[in-house]
């Protein structure tokens, strides 16, 4: 079944940037995930909405930055769910969805460490493998030795979403942050300013 374990890779993505390429690359060629599914969320339960980009703008920049790239996806499911999302709501819904895949979770040590905060934190221990990339400053704790979690050598980079829309708004060059067909949608729609 290696060809149907898909890496769900959740997230604002407002805008997509390099860092989250890089790990999402990472995790489709040295893991043994399929894909990466880039599933953009219309709202984070954690997140203050109204700093939110448009979920479509959002979707589009996903969709632009891997063009061509094979193993990765842009996922929109969470549209049609309802808001704010959950992770185990989608996951349980993705399952239904699509039964002959296999879903690893993908996260950042940050999450992890708050996981015990998540909405049926248990359920998604017990069901679903967990692929954590490393994060500078936070350590895995408590969850290292749990055995739904596989800790990776993720490169790690501290750049955010925020600095980019901050940057953006001060009228930084943000090239190399986020790729070119991003940063051309971000300039024609005056979008982060």
């Amino acid at each position: 079944m290696a060809g149907n374990k898909i890496g769900l890779f959740f997230g604002s993505f407002n805008p997509i940037h390099i860092g989250h390429l890089i790990i999402a690359n990472y995790m489709a060629q040295y893991t043994d995930l399929a894909e990466v599914w880039f599933v953009v969320s219309p709202q984070n339960p954690f997140k203050d909405k109204k700093s939110l980009g448009n979920m479509y703008d959002r979707l589009e920049m996903v969709n632009l930055a891997i063009e061509g790239a094979e193993k990765l996806k842009a996922c929109d499911i969470e549209f049609g769910l309802p808001q704010p999302s959950y992770t185990i709501d989608t996951l349980t819904y993705m399952r239904e969805r699509y039964p002959s895949k296999e879903f690893v979770l993908i996260m950042g040590e940050d999450n992890l460490m708050g996981l015990h905060k998540w909405k049926n934190a248990d359920i998604l221990l017990r069901d679903f493998q967990i692929f954590v990339y490393p994060r500078p400053k936070y350590e895995a704790g408590e969850w290292l030795n749990h055995p739904a979690v596989t800790m990776t050598d993720t490169p790690q980079m501290e750049l955010s979403s925020t600095f980019v829309r901050s940057a953006i708004k001060g009228r930084k060059d943000v090239k190399f942050f986020v790729p070119d067909r991003v940063l051309e949608f971000i300039d024609k729609k005056g979008l982060y300013l």
